[in-house]
Formats: structure tokens, C-alpha cells, sequence
């Protein structure tokens, strides 16, 4: 039985009209977490800016975002999303996630057959629907009283 689904994907991040970057991104579910899927990119593609100058200060680490499976599900069929995550379906077989933080904006594309392979192997994992069934209130209390 597998703990997780991982899947390693390639995307573009978008800089301008006429330029963009590939990528690499990391999407993970871990049935621990049930209603949560996660996206960790290369730390290089960081907007933060450490202390001592330019370029990403992440000790190396991808940067992780973390939101709700239902979001990605919806994404891929109609614009969805508030607040520092929205996902939309654009031409061809493509999704765009934009990912909003106070250091700025990052709009990346997808293509989608690969986001539904992921959700699909999720799904394995835990079925849409059956994810209260895999919480642990007493876990997750323990995790926010530290």
C-alpha cells in the first residue's frame, strides 16, 4: 500500500507575455493529510531575498505550497480560487495556478493531464468524499498546541 502519491512534473513559470521558464515541480498527497495536496518548488525560483543580497534564501529547500485538493479538482475545470491560490483551466490542455504572496505574484502553467494523473493517484489513496475519515483530531490538536 502506498503511503503517498509523488509525482514530479515539468511546468513554465510565466515572466512575461513572450517568456517563460521551465520547471520543475514536485506535487504531493499524504492520506495524513486528506483534504491537502502540496506543490514544492526548486528553491532558485524563491522570491524572497536573504539578508545578504540578492537570490533565494532557503537554505536550499524547495518552497512548498500547501493547499486544498477540492481546489486543484475545480481548477482544472473552472476559474477557482480566493485568496493567495487560483487555479483555472486556460487553451489547450493547460492549467494555470497563481500563487500570491506579500514578495509578489508567480502565475505558472501545467499541463493538465498531468495534474489529473496526480489527482487520480490520490484518489487511490483516498476517495473524494471519504476524507474525514482520515483525520485525527487528536494529531492535528497536538500539532497546533505544540
Amino acid at each position: 500500500m502506498y503511503t503517498a502519491a509523488e509525482e514530479t512534473v515539468h511546468a513554465r513559470l510565466i515572466i512575461s507575455t513572450h517568456r517563460s521558464i521551465r520547471l520543475r515541480v514536485t506535487l504531493t498527497y499524504r492520506p495524513e493529510d486528506p483534504l491537502a495536496v502540496r506543490m514544492a518548488f526548486p528553491a532558485e525560483f524563491s522570491l524572497d531575498e536573504p539578508a545578504d543580497g540578492p537570490g533565494p534564501d532557503t537554505g536550499g529547500q524547495d518552497i512548498e505550497w500547501v493547499f486544498a485538493r477540492q481546489l486543484l479538482t475545480a481548477g482544472l475545470e473552472l476559474p477557482s480560487g480566493i485568496g493567495d491560490v487560483h487555479i483555472r483551466p486556460a487553451l489547450g490542455r493547460r492549467t494555470m495556478v497563481e500563487l500570491r504572496a506579500p514578495e509578489g505574484t508567480a502565475l505558472i502553467q501545467f499541463d493538465s493531464t498531468d495534474l489529473r494523473r496526480f489527482l487520480w493517484r490520490s484518489r487511490l489513496l483516498v476517495p473524494e468524499g471519504e476524507e474525514h475519515l482520515h483525520l485525527d483530531a487528536d494529531r492535528a490538536l497536538a500539532e497546533l498546541l505544540g
